[in-house]
């Protein structure tokens, strides 16, 4: 791929297994570690990765509408948190019913910063929808395989050498979409600005450096 910017095609708008054991004598914790375990404070929320975030999201939409056709999902900034290494605070699903005409843009954050973001999913109210555009075209997500993390290290390696000579640049963009020229989903990344900055693409399918035919 090109090291500066060049033209994107892509829209910006674009269980556990418990192992368990007898014994002779009880497992119940003391008084004393119960106390210690229950005054033991929550550690700070993690930053997360898209796919953790989308299945939250999916099932949401699944339940409002079941021809649901997921047209983008994109990194989101939540106060006092920082974006880092392709994962973060919240991400923003908008999701589209062609049956209904309508879409909702739904969020998954790991807190809650009122009055406009709540930890979890939380559903935006339904909006008239035309249905897809050759510029933002339905996500296939059964080959959805590459996630927010793996897109960040695979495009900013192949940025190296522009990153080191820009390093006020911060990645400012962060989406999944998927257009008419695309045969599958791709990561789009954006360092900077479209005018003084780096555009990157993912093949969210491979994992690879997207490529146009």
């Amino acid at each position: 791929m090109t090291a500066l910017l060049k033209q994107c095609s892509l829209s910006t708008v674009a269980g556990a297994v418990l192992m368990m054991a007898g014994c002779t004598q009880s497992t119940q914790p003391s008084a004393s570690d119960q106390s210690a375990t229950v005054n033991t404070p929550a550690g700070p929320a993690q930053l997360i990765t898209a796919k953790t975030a989308f299945w939250p999201m999916y099932k949401a939409a699944m339940a409002w509408s079941g021809d649901i056709q997921v047209i983008r999902l994109s990194q989101k900034v939540v106060p006092g948190f920082k974006n880092q290494a392709g994962k973060a605070a919240m991400w923003e699903a908008a999701i589209g019913s062609p049956s209904r005409h309508e879409y909702r843009l739904y969020t998954y954050a790991i807190t809650t910063v009122l009055p406009d973001i709540h930890k979890g999913t939380a559903a935006g109210s339904s909006r008239p929808w035309t249905g897809q555009t050759r510029d933002a075209m339905p996500i296939d997500v059964t080959v959805f395989n590459t996630d927010s993390d793996t897109a960040y290290q695979v495009s900013a390696a192949d940025a190296a050498g522009w990153l080191a000579k820009n390093p006020e640049k911060l990645l400012t963009s962060l989406e999944l979409g998927s257009t008419f020229n695309t045969s599958t989903p791709v990561w789009y990344l954006v360092w900077g600005n479209t005018k003084s900055g780096y555009i990157g693409s993912v093949n969210a399918t491979t994992g690879t450096l997207y490529k146009k035919k």
